[in-house]
């Protein structure tokens, strides 16, 4: 399959979070995956507060996959609190949110294209520091994070008690 990647304008939120809600309600272990809302991917693309792609099968058009990476600035959600960064560095996190692949696209290396065309930009605009959560026991994600360069750093309580593994990596 080819995909075409196109990057996402505010109007694209509700998709966006549909295809987010379509891939939680299909996961046998829902608190593997804090599945974002309409609201928060709404907030996240308008505000500034994030950048999103949407990915679309070429052949069919089909929308295949999203990715929304936010923007913490130096608020108390940002991870690089949690592993004690320094606070002059947290404007130059960036958090990679929500990687969302539907069933039918898996295996095409989907995910690896919109976390690169991501950190791409993110670097092109002073990120330097890019952080993920991922549940600890959820083996798949967590080797497609590291497999990325990624490094667990941190394992505690996120989201109102969920256990998670904190990734981090440093963009060169």
């Amino acid at each position: 399959m080819n995909f075409l990647i196109e990057r996402a304008v505010h109007e694209d939120y509700q998709i966006m979070a549909d295809v987010i809600q379509s891939v939680w309600r299909q996961i046998e272990r829902k608190d593997w995956f804090v599945a974002d809302d309409s609201e928060y991917t709404c907030h996240t693309l308008q505000e500034g507060n994030g950048i999103g792609y949407k990915a679309f099968e070429m052949e069919t058009n089909a929308l295949a996959g999203v990715l929304i990476a936010s923007l913490p600035g130096k608020g108390e959600e940002n991870l690089g609190w949690d592993i004690g960064m320094a606070e002059e560095e947290l404007g130059r996190v960036a958090h990679m949110e929500s990687v969302a692949i539907l069933p039918k696209y898996r295996g095409n290396g989907l995910q690896h294209t919109l976390m690169k065309i991501a950190e791409e930009e993110l670097r092109n605009h002073g990120y330097r520091y890019l952080m993920c959560t991922v549940h600890p026991e959820n083996k798949f994600s967590k080797n497609n994070m590291i497999k990325q360069g990624y490094q667990v750093v941190l394992t505690k309580e996120k989201y109102g008690g969920y256990l998670r593994d904190i990734l981090y990596k440093e963009l060169l």
